[in-house]
């Protein structure tokens, strides 16, 4: 007989040994590794659910970052663009009152000069006028200064100087 071919009787006994622990594992130990195979299967799809539902969402705060992205640099390229104009506007408004200052202050400096030729023109006269009547004076041999005619000789003289010496146009 050997161990390829077994007595009957063990065959028999050995093949309801083996359908009794196979019973058992089928009826005790399938259904509980099943069941844990089905919890790791739920963990697993659970774990995927939930981890296309965070990238779902975070590619839905991704789109609402650039968006407010997109509008923070649209509303920085509209305060750039309002600060330019704006600085252009006080710009021009300095370069305008700048250029009114500075025609007053030409204009007050040209009348202050007029002012000022119009006294050191008087004071020449009255100083030509004095040299030239104690001049004449001394050709003469008597004061001149106290002749009525004389003070409008040299008025004359001076007009007829001030015509002549004006610019022509």
């Amino acid at each position: 007989m050997g161990p390829l071919n077994p007595p009957l009787p063990e065959l028999v006994v050995g093949l309801i040994c083996f359908l009794s622990v196979f019973g058992v594992f089928a009826k005790l130990l399938v259904p509980r590794i099943q069941n844990t195979l089905n919890e790791r299967e739920d963990a697993i799809g659970g774990t995927t659910e939930r981890a296309e539902a965070v990238q779902e969402n975070a590619r839905r705060i991704h789109a609402e970052y650039q968006e407010a992205l997109g509008a923070a640099r649209h509303e920085a390229a509209r305060i750039r663009q309002t600060a330019t104009q704006e600085g252009a506007e006080l710009l021009a408004s300095l370069r305008a009152e700048g250029q009114k200052q500075r025609a007053d202050l030409v204009a007050a400096a040209g009348a202050q000069l007029d002012a000022d030729r119009i006294i050191a023109e008087a004071e020449l006269r009255e100083g030509v006028f004095a040299l030239a009547a104690e001049l004449a004076g001394r050709i003469v041999g008597e004061p001149l200064g106290d002749l009525p005619s004389a003070r409008a000789i040299a008025d004359d003289f001076f007009a007829k100087a001030n015509v002549e010496a004006s610019p022509r146009k």
